[in-house]
Order: C-alpha cells, then structure tokens, then sequence
C-alpha cells in the first residue's frame, strides 16, 4: 500500500498520544482546503484528538457546516477560490467567534500578516507535518479553555467545599445528592433555588460533573450585569454593534458550547432578555447582537434564583413560559438552620481547607467552640458560615467572638478592639496580607516590607506558641 506523500509517520517515541488531551477532548474542528488529499491528512490526523472534524472543499459547503454545526477551530487555506481571509473577516464581523489557524503554500510575509491581522491563532506553511498542525490546534484548545476561565472569577459566587463540594449528611442533603446523580446525566434544564449562601453554585457544578458533557462549565450572575450589556454577555456582538465595539466577541453560550451554561439569580433578568432567552432554549440557536446569521449552540441551561419565581410570574415581573421552560427539574438548597447537624462537619471542613490556604496551623478549637456554630441561626448560611471560620483564622480568635461579625452570641457587647494586644494585631495584620498573598509567603513579606525568613520565623512562632490574643 502507497505511503500518502503529504503525511510523515511519527518517530517512535513521538510525543503525539492517541489519547485525547482535556483540552481537546470536547473541541469540534471545521477544514476549508480544495485539495482533497489535504483535506484527508489533515482530518485523519486531527480525529485522533478532536471530538469532531468535518471537511469543506469551498466557502459555500463551510457555510452549511456552521449553519448545522458549532465550530470551535477553523483550519483554512489562506489562498482558498473565492478569498479565504476575506471569508474569515467577514465571519469576524458577523460575531463567529471560532478560532482560526491558517495554512499556506506562500511564504509571502504579507499573508502572514493578514492572517494575524485577522485575529488567526496560527499561520502554517504546506508542506507540514501533521504534528505541526496538532500543536497548533492543541494549542487554539489550550488557548480557548483558559479564555473561558477568564470569565469566572468575575461572575462566580466564592469557592466552597468540593458530592462536588456539597458537604452535608442530613436529610435534605442525601436527598439532593441523590436526584443530582439522577439528573445530571439528563439534557433537562434544572432550576435550583434557595437563599442565598445556601450552595446553588455547587449544586449547579455538581450537575455538570455527572452530566458527561466535554464542554466546560461557565457561569454569569444575572443580576450583575447591566441589562444594556446582559445581551451581548451572552450571545456575543458583532463590530460595530454598539458604541465601543471596536471587534466581535463571543459570548458566553458559545464560551459554554458542550458543556453547562449556569444563570445565577435568573429572576434579575429583565423580561425584554426573557424573551430572548426563551427563543433560545427553544430554537438552540444564538443571534450575536448586531448580526444577522443563526449560530447553533450545545448548551445545557441551569439556573438559579433566590425568589419564589411563581409569585414573581403573578406579579407580573417573569414570563410564565420561560418559567415553565426553566423548571423543568426544581431542586431546593435547604437554609444552613434547617440542616444544624451539618454545621460541625462543614466547620470543620473549612477550618482544614482555609488553614492549608491561609498558611496558619489549625487551632484547637474545644466542644465549648463548635457548640456555639451549632446554636447560631446563621442567615448568611454556608458562606457566612465559611466567613466566620476566616475570619476567627485570620484574627487568631475564638469562633464565638467572631459570629455576627465580631459580636460574641448570648453576651453583652464588648468593645473588642481595646482588648487585642498589639502582638494580636501584628498577627491579624500580617495574616491578612498572607491571605490576600493566596498563601504566597514571599509575595506576602514583599508586601509586608520584611524578609521572607522573618515572616517564616513568626509564623513558625504563632504554631508553637497558640494565639497570642489570649495571653
């Protein structure tokens, strides 16, 4: 059998793996190239490592395929009959947000040029290797997975214990884990709801851990963002949609194509962004804002919402047919005061968690400490909870003295600020910027303005001596 001309086998020992990288494992790749042995190597060699790799022979054929399909890459010659970089431009504009890598059989640098200009991630010559073309596209997926993780520190609610995190043996816990392995596997929508702290954002992970889907999870508070921007967050805007949009932008459907999109506090939405939505979830298909083209998305919808949505459909401010839509399976996260016996084992996990974090030895806390968490109401439910921990943690304080932010439950307020030591404050001071470091000790004593051995020294000291406030 003839060896194919264009494909060089891998030297033994060839760091191309068969097994899929995570990066890659739920990416879909689109080639645009009029050679069709071209067109074979490349997608052979890409469908070891990408979930789905599909071939056009022109624009007109690559058109269908985005019409039908979500693209996270597009692999195209740049020299394509009908002016492949334009194609590419004009997508741009229109608001598709899929990567590009362009390959050549020109070593003109001006080609090059226009390839990055057009915002292509890479710019291969022919003849090449298919493990050039491999790194490359491993790369536009390494690329676009922490691009997605950009948007999550600025939406997400605060990280909590890891069933996914949801630390709990009460009733109403081993229930809910239940129906979660039962759903998560399912495409239905889920609408979760219950005060706030309770750990619907958990939940909402846990979901998505069982569900099986390759795509990430990606998550957008409601209520954060403005209803002038909340549209263009999530579908994307073409250039020159709105003042200001200098270039197109993907949104977070496609960001969360395959995998979870989770749509916290959705009873914020304003009912123009309702109906949106509503289309949305029905059609499976986005409209960047500004453009004119279908974009179909692969997006399993979870939402959350600290309001009783029935009641906010009869007042008039949710739309009963998203409602339904949503809820699908509803799922309630109980307030911390109705699951008391959770209070201890999710104290303790924290207090283990934030002490490895903080860079501080765990305190000995007695029975005397965890009975005071049991007997507390908390309306901030597990995230006050979590404060509270930090917060005895960073102030070298008893738990008690750190409820209600700072105030001693079942006594008389004291002026606590007075009875700290200056040795105490040098403490809570020093393990603030320690915290605020992220545990980084050299970062921290930078910011401190002393030498890393100093602050080790003091540290070392605090472990072996106890809290100095109580001394």
């Amino acid at each position: 059998m003839a060896q194919d001309p264009l494909r060089v086998p891998p030297a033994r020992g060839s760091l191309v793996s068969p097994e899929r990288p995570p990066s890659a494992a739920g990416s879909s790749v689109l080639i645009l190239d009029p050679e069709p042995a071209m067109r074979s190597f490349m997608q052979r060699g890409l469908a070891r490592q990408f979930a789905l790799v599909e071939t056009a022979a022109g624009v007109a054929e690559a058109e269908d395929l985005l019409r039908r399909c979500h693209f996270d890459l597009l692999i195209a010659d740049i020299g394509l009959p009908g002016g492949g970089l334009a194609w590419v431009e004009a997508l741009r504009d229109q608001g598709n947000g899929l990567d590009v890598i362009f390959v050549s059989a020109d070593a003109d640098p001006q080609s090059a040029i226009g390839a990055l200009r057009a915002g292509a991630r890479d710019f291969i010559l022919k003849p090449f290797r298919i493990e050039q073309l491999l790194a490359a596209a491993q790369r536009s997926a390494e690329q676009r997975r922490v691009e997605r993780g950009i948007f999550r520190p600025q939406r997400e609610m605060g990280q909590y214990p890891t069933m996914e995190g949801l630390v709990g043996t009460c009733a109403a816990m081993r229930e809910l884990s239940r129906v979660i392995q039962r759903v998560g596997p399912m495409p239905s929508t889920v609408l979760l709801h219950g005060e706030s702290g309770t750990g619907k954002e958990l939940a909402a992970r846990a979901i998505h851990a069982r569900s099986g889907r390759l795509g990430g999870f990606v998550a957008i508070n409601c209520g954060a963002v403005s209803p002038e921007l909340l549209e263009s967050e999530l579908f994307g805007h073409v250039k020159g949609a709105f003042t200001g949009a200098h270039q197109a932008r993907e949104g977070l459907f496609g960001f969360a194509h395959g995998g979870s999109l989770f749509l916290d506090e959705i009873g914020e939405m304003p009912l123009g962004m309702q109906a949106k939505l509503l289309r949305v979830l029905e059609e499976k298909t986005i409209r960047p804002v500004g453009g004119n083209a279908q974009v179909p998305v692969d997006v399993r919808i979870i939402a959350a919402t600290n309001r009783t949505l029935s009641h906010e459909v009869a007042e008039g401010r949710f739309r009963e047919d998203l409602y339904y839509r949503l809820n699908v399976v509803a799922l309630r996260l109980p307030p911390l005061r109705e699951r008391r016996e959770d209070v201890l084992p999710l104290a303790r996990f924290f207090l283990g968690q934030l002490s490895a974090q903080l860079g501080v030895p765990v305190p000995d806390w007695d029975d005397w400490d965890f009975e005071r968490l049991s007997r507390y109401d908390w309306p901030g439910n597990v995230r006050e909870l979590r404060n509270v921990v930090e917060r005895s943690l960073l102030l070298g304080q008893r738990p008690g003295r750190c409820l209600g932010a700072g105030r001693e439950t079942d006594a008389a307020p004291r002026d606590t600020a007075c009875e700290l030591t200056l040795a105490a404050v040098e403490q809570a001071h020093i393990l603030r910027v320690l915290a605020l470091a992220q545990g980084n000790k050299s970062d921290a004593a930078r910011r401190l303005g002393i030498s890393r051995k100093t602050l080790e020294r003091k540290l070392k000291a605090w472990a072996g001596d106890g809290d100095p406030a109580s001394s």
